[in-house]
């Protein structure tokens, strides 16, 4: 089991010293990172509802619910990017996860966007308050337009080191918390495919040498952990053996979709290699809610609001919660809810909250009244009872993950 536990006075535990608090300077000379502890009172399960977990080897105590954030400069303005941030970290979260190609879904014209909102918003934060967490991309020709050189975005040393400049020099700060690799620079299936190709199979960059541009940009000063998404098990322990026989950095959590439509592939093998006991590799969940499939909205909502709803604003993004048979799902489990006297974002949200696997879950809103919603499910004194968690398995086993292909 995962231990929960109170966050320290800090977001860094006892015997971590602190990276400073200062703003990133307008020049583009680094100066020497600081290493003193600023100790800033902390949010705790009493005051918040929330509870916060060790993130897999690292000292980041995070909060189970991770501000999601990839809607904002495409579907939210800065303004309310804003007011969501203020809500979220006011309220107990003290994590918020974006990554360079961010706003989805991905263009040209809005390269950067979200996190140069968060950027500003920083400036009206201590530094120690909030952890950051950002990813570079992996491998796609479609992205060249991130690198100055026009080139395939790749998961190596020249890519890592300019992703990494660009998102300080956004976010405005001298440190990024956690770095994640966005999705693997060599072939796998993802987003719905239901099993690996080995036609696709392609040349990549080796780990180890991926492992050797994060421990650079660590060794200088410039990230404090890194992590993987969109990952498999053969991953993970092909990054943690690396690690562990070269002396390199270890991953410390894996970003992978996770919820009630999407299991098996996390619990059928990743949950055993991600055990503390294990790899000890802390799992944040997105999409809990299935890109808000699961919150019902896409089978009773009035037509007037769906216009604004993701599936319907960007036809064919997210389409594999759109299919017939991943609607009845949908339609099953809103169904369990309201026998429980649920509303389908408690029973969705209460499931992954009650997974001891899921160190925290990463929600995304694009109005006040979702992001209020998806929180206040975190903050409810009681979990899933067992009755609920039945009904849920009996839906589970008709329609096991019904997203994939």
């Amino acid at each position: 089991m995962m231990a929960v536990i109170a966050p320290p006075s800090s977001l860094c535990a006892p015997g971590f010293s602190a990276l400073t608090v200062r703003r990133r300077p307008a020049a583009a000379a680094r100066p020497a990172v600081s290493r003193r502890v600023v100790a800033v009172a902390s949010p705790t399960r009493e005051t918040t509802g929330l509870q916060y977990k060790k993130l897999g080897d690292s000292d980041l105590v995070i909060s189970n619910v991770t501000l999601g954030t990839m809607t904002w400069g495409g579907q939210n303005t800065e303004a309310e990017a804003h007011e969501q941030l203020n809500y979220a970290f006011d309220h107990g979260i003290n994590i918020l996860d974006t990554a360079e190609g961010y706003p989805i879904p991905m263009a040209v014209e809005k390269k950067g966007q979200t996190e140069l909102f968060i950027g500003n918003w920083l400036k009206s934060r201590p530094r120690d308050k909030v952890i950051v967490a950002t990813k570079v991309s992996g491998y796609s020709e479609r992205l060249s337009y991130l690198r100055k050189s026009g080139k395939p975005v790749r998961v190596d040393e020249e890519n890592i080191l300019e992703g990494v400049e660009n998102s300080l020099q956004r976010l405005g700060i001298d440190y990024i918390d956690l770095l994640q690799i966005h999705w693997p620079d060599r072939y796998v299936p993802m987003f719905g495919e239901k099993k690996y190709d080995p036609s696709q199979w392609r040349e990549s960059v080796p780990i180890v040498e991926q492992l050797q541009a994060l421990k650079k940009v660590i060794d200088q000063g410039k990230v404090r952990y890194v992590g993987v998404s969109n990952e498999t098990s053969w991953g993970v322990m092909e990054f943690c053996h690396a690690a562990k026989q070269l002396g390199l950095p270890k991953i410390v959590s894996i970003q992978n979709s996770y919820s009630l439509m999407v299991r098996t592939s996390f619990e059928v093998d990743l949950l055993e290699v991600c055990l503390p006991q294990n790899c000890n590799i802390g799992l944040l969940a997105y999409s809990p809610l299935a890109g808000g499939s699961l919150s019902g909205k896409y089978m009773d909502g009035d037509s007037a609001t769906l216009k604004a709803a993701r599936l319907c604003l960007f036809p064919g993004f997210m389409d594999r919660y759109n299919k017939s048979l991943a609607r009845e799902a949908v339609s099953a489990y809103v169904d369990v809810a309201r026998r429980h006297n649920l509303t389908p974002v408690e029973l969705a949200l209460g499931y992954v909250r009650g997974c001891s696997h899921v160190t925290s879950s990463i929600i995304g809103a694009t109005t006040m009244e979702q992001l209020k919603e998806n929180i206040s499910a975190f903050t409810r004194s009681e979990l899933l009872s067992e009755d609920v968690l039945t009904d849920i398995e009996k839906v589970f086993v008709r329609y096991k993950d019904p997203a994939f292909r």
